[in-house]
Parts: C-alpha cells; structure tokens; sequence
C-alpha cells in the first residue's frame, strides 16, 4: 500500500518557531511566583499538551479549586502573551521557510495545528498565516493532545483523509495524537523524547529538525512500518473474504476475521474460540460461529453507513503486525452529500483473552450533522446457513449489556458482555432487540469534530479452563470490570513486543519475503492456546471454516515445531490435547480391531474420528466417498514424532514421563497390531502395510506407503529408546506403564520382529524410496503437463485418473527424509528429488509441500531453488494463489515457513542441549535472524552473508 502524503499539518511551538522557549519562560515565571519546583526537565511533559494539562503537571499534586486553576492559567497567558510582541519572521526555525516553498512548489497543503489558542498571532507575526491553507487551534475541539481529534479537524478542513496527511511535531503527545489520527508523523526532536511513543504506539519518523529537509524525505513518510504491515489500498467487493481471511486478529482463545463492522453483502463473518464446537451434517462437528462482537450500525443524518451505498472516496486498512491492531480508515459520502472521515480500530487483546476492543472515530468533512451508532452483541449468527446457538435471557447491568446463549447440541453455555465509552456530550442509550442487545450513541457534530466510541466485548463458556464454579455471565461481566480501551492497547503492546522479542525471524535483502514470514508467524500466534490443554490449533487456524475446526497432523508436522523453539509451554498445550484425546484413539483402534491408540485423521473435542465419510464432489452432483478417516494411519506416527522432538527440543522429562511415553506406548501397540504378517516370494516373514493413504492424498488404497511404513518402523523404535529411559530414570513408571498397556515380553518381541522386517522399499544401489507398492506402473504424466496446469491435477484429471496417475499432490518421500534428514546419504536425497520434484503438482497440490520442499532443497545444497518454492508457499495465502484463502490460513504452510528458513536455510540441527548451524541463504538475502529456545535456554542465531554464523547465548 503506497500512500503519498497530500498535506502536511505542522505544530507551532518548536517546529515552525521556538515559542516552546516563551512558554517554559512563562510556566517557570508562574511557578517561581508559587514556590513550586520548576526546570527544563519538568517543562518536557508539559510539550504539546493543553493549558489546563499543562497547569496540573506542574501543581504537582497540588490543590487547587476551579476558580484559582482559572486565574493561574491566565497568568501564565498573560506572561507568554507579553513576549509574543518579541516574534518576528525572523524567528522562523531553520529550513521552515525553505521547505514551505517546496511544498508550495509541488502544490502540496499545509496547515498548522497547534494547542495553543495563540497560534494565530503568533503565524501572523512570522509572516506565514497568509501560507496556510487551514490554521486550528485549542480552541478548535474539546480534546487536545494526545488525543486526536486536533488533527483530524485540520484534515476535515484540508479535504484530506487523515492517512495521506503528515504531522510534523516536537513533543511525545503530539506524535501519539497524529498516530492516532491514522496520520503519518515526523517526529523533530532527540530520540529519547520519543521513546516510550515509538514501544507502543506505532512506526514514525524522527530527525533533529528541519534544517536541509528535503520533499521527498517529507513526501516518503508513511504511517506504517513496511516490514510489520499488510495492507490493503480500496476495497474490491470479489476479494473480501480472502481479505477477511488476511486480516483475522486474534488471541489463542478466540479469533474473529477481517469483516468490516458495518456489514456487507456476502460477507462471512466469523468468530471462533478454540473447543467451542457443536453438531452438524456431513462433517459431524465444527467450531460453532459465536455471537458477533464486532456488530456496529452507523448512520449519518438517518442514512446507512455501509460500503455498497454512497460513495467510497477513499479506502485503507492494514494490520499492525507486530503490535496484533487491526485499523482501517475511510472517506465516505453519505448518499445525501456528508463528506465523513472513519477511522476503525480494533484487537483480540493477547493480555486479558476473553475480551475483544473496538475503537470508532467519526468526523464529519464537509458539514454539520447528526450520527448515530448502535453497537452490541450480535446473536444472529450462523456458520454458513447452520444455527448452532439458542440464546436465553439478555439484559443490562452496571452499564453492561449482556446475551446468554448454548450450542443447539453439544450443550455448551456462553455469554457475552459489552460495554462502551463515549464522551460526556454524547447521548446514550439500550436497545433491547431479542439476541442483539445494543447500545445506542447520538450526537450532533460540527464539520472537523470529531465523535469516539470504544467498545469492549467478553466471552466467557462453560468450557473454559479453571471456571470453576462461576456462572459464565459473572465471569463475563467481570472480565469487563475496570478495563478501558487505551489500558488494554497499551497492554496488547507491551504483550507482542515480548512475544516478538522470542518469535521474530528477520530477513534482509528480501523485503516481500519479511512481511510475509511475520504474517504467517503471527497467524500461529493468535490462534495457539496460551492457557488451555484441551485444545489443539485447526489446519485452518480459527480463521476460517475450512476442515470446520478439526486437527489433523498438520499440528504435530508442521505448526508444533515453531512453538517447540519459540513458546514451548504452548507447544505443550497442544500435546496435551492428545493426551486428554487418548480415549478417542483408544476407541477408534478398538472400533478397528486393533489395541492400543490409533488416533484420528480429523479430530474434535473428543479425540474421536470426525472426518466426513462423503462430501459433495468438485461439481456439486454428486457425493464422493472419503476415506482419509478410515485409512490415512500416518497420523499416530506423526503425533509421536511431535512428542520426540519437544521432549529434544525442551527437556522436559516431566511431560515425557507423565504424557509422552504413554502416548508413544499405546501407539506402538496400535502398529503392533496393524502391521500385517506376510511372506514375500522366497518365503521370508515381512509385515506390510496395506489399504492406507499416505501424505500423497491423490492415491488412496495403496500399499506399504514409503512414509507410513518408514515412520511405523520409526515409532516403534522410539517406544523401545523411549521404554529404555524410563527403566533408566522413571522405573516406578516404566512398571506401571509396563503392567497398564501389557507391555509384555511376548508383545515387545513381536515389535522387534516388526520393526527388522516391515517393507521398506527402499533401493540401497540407487537411494530411491518407492512412493508406494506399484507407483511405477501407474500412467505416467508428463511433467511439462502438471507444470502448466493452472487447477489442481486432481481437478484435471478426475479423482480416479489422478489415482491411476504418477503425479503426486506431495511427494511423500521428500517429507521422509527431511523429518529423518540425518538417516540417509546424498544420493538417496538426489534420487528422490529427481524422481519426485518433476511430478509432484507444486502448484495446485497441498499447501505443505513447498515449504517442505524448500527445506528439502537446502539440504542438497540449493538454496536459490530453495526459495522458489518458499516463495509458493509464502504466497498461498496473502496472494490467493490456490483459490481457496477465503476458507482460512493455512496453517501448516505458515508452519512450514518456519521449518524451511530454521531448518533449511539456516540449517539448524540439534546437538543435545546445544546446536549446530549449516547456512545456505538464497543470493539475494543478506541476512536471517532468529531465536530459539533449547533446553529453557535462549539461543540467538545471527546469518551474515559472507560471514560468520552466530548462535549466541541470549
């Protein structure tokens, strides 16, 4: 999003001329006359903030009634009064003048807004009040710095939407009250007097002065850190749900989409708490759609406040990566001629999870009128056309309203609770609509003043961890005592800085690159659990209702290892969920016949088997049959491999010893089980694996799936390492655990036996690892065919042709050898690539392969291919380049983001306790940085191109 900035609104004192001096010089006079300590340190708070606020800070606590605050302002005018006849255009700053005449030259706007009720005289003194477009002042608006209404009176009066305009300030509240004003910012003055502005409120840009500025530095400043912003430059009604998809926000306890607030025509808002599922058709279960929390009507001199009416002059909106805002601004033009200025702001807040916080500030352009905002709980909400909600009794109390509602089927108990701040003038009231309670805000505004309404919701269900005995409408109404909108912002920053400090990967020399691995980073990240051990993180996050909710490996592949090296207690919540889920597994290995644990290919609340067995085909005509559910088995490995490589990655020998090895056991049982004992053609004993689907979801009933096979064999050796160590330092447990799951001799042996002759066809004299028993015979395609197809393959050739058909969705045996990189050679990995890369539906096929194969590619020393394919990957949902983004992140490629730069290009192996480095960074990056966390240990690893390779203790 390119904006150029089409007026410059300046403050007076200290940007144009040194009046800051006189008015220190006039406060110092007054407090020597009140025996109060005052000095140039002191006089820093007092910049660029009202008289009145300026009268307090220096009282210092001191009492005073109204009448005597009066009398001491007006003194002090009085001395700063007396000195302004000394102000003459002489006393222009350095490079004023100079860069008044080039914006006059390039035809560029400018004004000055300033809190001082002198500002007039004072421009008319230095011969520039005939320059100035606009001149406002304090007594313009009721809020003064840092409040924003100052600045955006002077771009209602500049005709200017506040995004194109620059504020050119010297004092800390003057910046903040121009970043609230949606307003780009050049801060003049010494870097520590902006500091605790630039933590929290957002990206500017600062120098000395003005001395020798130049246009274009003035004309390239911009309200958003390109690094850390997605943006979006007008609105296009055919790309709004991939846009709601981009611009989800959310908390790790819930996640709402990018919708706009006011509402539009095919719009799929959606807000999802992890757990909160309810019972539907086809799928069985999904995260239920909770009452809208972003509901908000507008309506300007009676007319209707929405996108598809009036007309939009102007249109931005991005998100603030690395502080978790979402903000968007519009220009609008009521149908009857109101010009208004909208600015929408809002966050999931990642300090206090149950509450979400909506700012709107309206300012009217061009005239006079009336608005009026209702805003609520919207209780009439629907996962597509499905109700999951029945919503009991409603009501107000202690200026909150509230809804309480339970899922149709699964019985879960919600409320929800809001409360709103408006200023003093406006007029309140409650709107009691059945399942919409509401507030109502009116107020009669002036052109350039501007009206602001904060809104802050809660949820609260009768799932939620550590509710004890509380009835869910106390806890939410509770959630909401003492909270205020700017509190909350301010915590929400403090909050992502942290999180950034352990979680950000940087990338120099690639700017497309940056922003796109922090978006994807920062999808994980507000939809992980923080607080909650029951729950996992969908394949499509809680962004959307792709897969409606359900886990599928996609966690324990690839999102787990993120959190394993960066948010280990998180990445421990979700295994938890797998352990809370056993019984699930257990009942699904039962229902097949099996012992043990065979976990779910889709999986719930319950850890239950919920994968649709029929779905509604590509054209709509017919059902087709899914057999995922029955016999995509890999899953149990998989969720073993996670529970190896935290306990690696962590150390935590508690959760291995408690949770992990009872995991790992009852899944061994399972292959025990479903390992089939055969004799091959000379009558050796081998077991096999058949009817299974592997990663490669193009072919299913197969047989001895490469990565199946490969990974069974795996988990079964882990059980015995894992056994082994219990023995060693847990024998209390590895007795029990011995005596629960019949860990018998008989039953060990018979592992062994499985894991010394289970088919693994793998060929020693070429490397190759055959995809699955036959692969080879099936038609070949050529590859110049999948190269070109701009649908998927599947899509191409139909369900059954792209079974019979050497093309891979994802090519299975490329994912082996990374997740065991170091059990195999050279060759094997260059034989696999050449076999596989050229076949394999890049493109169009699953959304994990590139990043995989991005990793893949830097182990073979490739780096600059390597990133073509993370490129594919990093693009999937920013660019919608499968089609399918308005359905939801996918998850596991941003997963898998992380992987291919840790893994891959920096090439990062765990070495017990310590680790190792292998940089292959792609030409054009000159620079990857990152951290991780071994062992409890921070750990930060530094790239360099032509240098040396850092992993530092931090």
């Amino acid at each position: 999003m390119e904006t150029r900035i089409k007026a410059v609104i300046f403050d007076l004192d200290g940007v144009i001329t040194d009046t800051a001096e006189y008015h220190f010089l006039a406060w110092k006079r007054l407090a020597d006359e009140e025996g109060i300590p005052f000095n140039r340190q002191d006089n820093e708070a007092l910049r660029g903030v009202s008289r009145r606020e300026s009268l307090r800070l220096l009282l210092k606590g001191k009492s005073v009634t109204e009448l005597e605050a009066e009398q001491l302002m007006e003194r002090k005018n009085s001395y700063y009064v007396d000195m302004l006849d000394q102000i003459t255009p002489d006393d222009l700053l350095p490079g004023v003048v100079d860069l008044l005449d080039q914006l006059d030259a390039a035809s560029v706007l400018y004004a000055i807004a300033s809190a001082s009720r002198n500002s007039r005289r004072v421009a008319k003194q230095l011969g520039i009040l005939d320059r100035l477009a606009v001149l406002v002042d304090g007594a313009s608006v009721t809020r003064q710095k840092p409040a924003p209404d100052l600045f955006r009176r002077a771009a209602a009066l500049l005709d200017c939407p506040p995004h194109a305009c620059l504020v050119v300030e010297d004092a800390a509240a003057g910046i903040e009250a121009g970043l609230a004003a949606g307003m780009a910012c050049l801060a003049l003055g010494p870097a520590e007097r902006f500091a605790a502005v630039a933590a929290e409120r957002g990206s500017f840009a600062r120098r000395d002065d003005l001395q020798d500025v130049a246009l274009d530095e003035i004309l390239a400043v911009r309200a958003w850190d390109a690094g850390w912003t997605i943006a979006q430059s007008g609105f296009d009604p055919r790309t709004q749900r991939h846009m709601e998809t981009v611009f989800t926000v959310g908390n790790g306890y819930f996640c709402s989409r990018g919708s706009l607030e006011e509402s539009y025509p095919n719009d799929h808002p959606l807000t999802l708490a992890h757990g909160v599922f309810d019972d539907m058709p086809i799928s069985v279960t999904e995260l239920a759609n909770l009452p809208g929390w972003l509901d908000l009507a507008l309506t300007v001199d009676g007319e209707r406040f929405r996108l598809d009416r009036g007309q939009v002059l102007d249109f931005q909106r991005h998100v603030d990566l690395r502080r978790g805002l979402l903000r968007r601004d519009v220009r609008w033009q009521s149908p009857s001629g109101v010009v208004l200025d909208l600015t929408f702001e809002r966050f999931a807040s990642y300090t206090q999870e149950h509450l979400g916080a909506l700012r709107l500030l309206i300012t009217p352009v061009n005239r006079a009128c009336r608005v009026e905002v209702q805003t609520g709980i919207d209780g009439h909400v629907a996962n597509d056309d499905l109700l999951h909600w029945r919503h009991g009794d409603q009501g107000a109390t202690d200026g909150a309203i509230w809804l309480r509602s339970r899922t149709r089927h699964s019985g879960l108990d919600l409320a929800a609770a809001a409360a709103i701040g408006v200023p003093a003038e406006a007029v309140t009231s409650i709107v009691q609509c059945p399942g919409q309670p509401r507030f109502a805000v009116v107020q009669e505004l002036d052109a350039g003043q501007t009206l602001w309404v904060d809104k802050l919701v809660s949820y609260s269900t009768s799932r939620d961890p550590g509710a004890g005995e509380a009835d869910v409408l106390t806890r939410a109404l509770a959630a909401l005592d003492g909270q205020s909108y700017d509190d909350l912002r301010s915590a929400q920053i403090g909050a992502w800085a942290s999180l950034w400090d352990e979680c950000d990967v940087i990338i120099e020399g690639d700017d497309e690159a940056q922003v796109a691995v922090r978006f994807y980073l920062f999808q994980l990240l507000i939809a992980a659990p923080q607080h909650d051990e029951f729950v996992s993180m969908g394949a499509k996050s809680l962004s959307g209702l792709g897969y409606r909710g359900h886990v599928f490996w996609d966690t324990e592949i690839f999102i787990l290892p993120f959190f394993m090296f960066t948010q280990p207690e998180m990445a421990r919540n979700m295994l938890m969920y797998r352990y809370h889920t056993l019984p699930g597994a257990r009942h699904k290995a039962a229902a097949n016949g099996f012992s043990g644990a065979q976990y779910a290919w889709e999986s719930a609340a319950t850890g239950e088997e919920v994968t649709p067995r029929w779905v509604p085909s590509f054209d709509g005509q017919e059902l087709v049959r899914i057999w995922t559910g029955d016999i995509e088995v890999h899953i149990t490995s998989d969720v073993a491999y996670a529970i190896h490589q935290y306990w690696q990655v962590t150390g935590d020998d508690a959760f291995l010893r408690d949770y992990g090895a009872e995991m790992i056991f009852e899944g061994a049982c399972f292959w025990g089980d479903r390992a089939e004992p055969e004799t091959d053609e000379h009558g050796q004993r081998r077991y096999a694996l058949r009817d299974v689907i592997g990663p490669d979801e193009y072919h299913d009933h197969v047989d001895n799936n490469i990565y199946t096979n490969r990974m069974a064999q795996w988990h079964l050796q882990l059980a015995f390492a894992v056994l082994e160590w219990l023995d060693v330092y847990a024998p209390n447990k590895a007795a029990a655990l011995r005596d629960q799951l019949d860990l018998s001799p008989v039953r060990l042996a018979h592992w062994q036996d499985v894991i010394a002759h289970i088919i693994i066809n793998h060929d020693p004299d070429t490397g190759l690892l055959l995809q699955f028993d036959g692969f080879f015979e099936r038609e070949r395609i050529d590859p110049a065919v999948i190269a070109a197809t701009d649908k998927s393959m599947q899509v191409v050739l139909g369900i059954e042709g792209a079974n019979a058909s050497q093309v891979l969705k994802q090519a299975d045996a490329i994912m082996l050898l990374c997740l065991l990189r170091d059990e195999y050679d050279a060759k094997t990995w260059q034989t696999n690539w050449n076999t596989y890369m050229p076949i394999t539906d890049h493109q169009y096929g699953s959304s994990l392969g590139p990043s995989f194969h991005a990793w893949a590619a830097c182990e073979m020393d490739k780096p600059d291919e390597a990133y073509g394919h993370f490129m594919l990957a990093a693009k999937a949902d920013l660019y919608d380049v499968r089609g399918n983004a308005g359905d939801g992140i996918h998850a596991a490629s941003a997963g898998g983001i992380w992987q291919a730069l840790v893994f891959g290009f920096a090439g990062l192996r765990l070495d017990g306790a310590d680790l190792t480095l292998n940089p292959r960074l792609p030409s054009h990056w000159t620079r990857l940085a990152f951290n991780v966390r071994i062992h409890g240990e921070k750990r930060g690893v530094d790239i360099q191109k032509g240098g040396k390779a850092i992993a530092e203790h931090r």
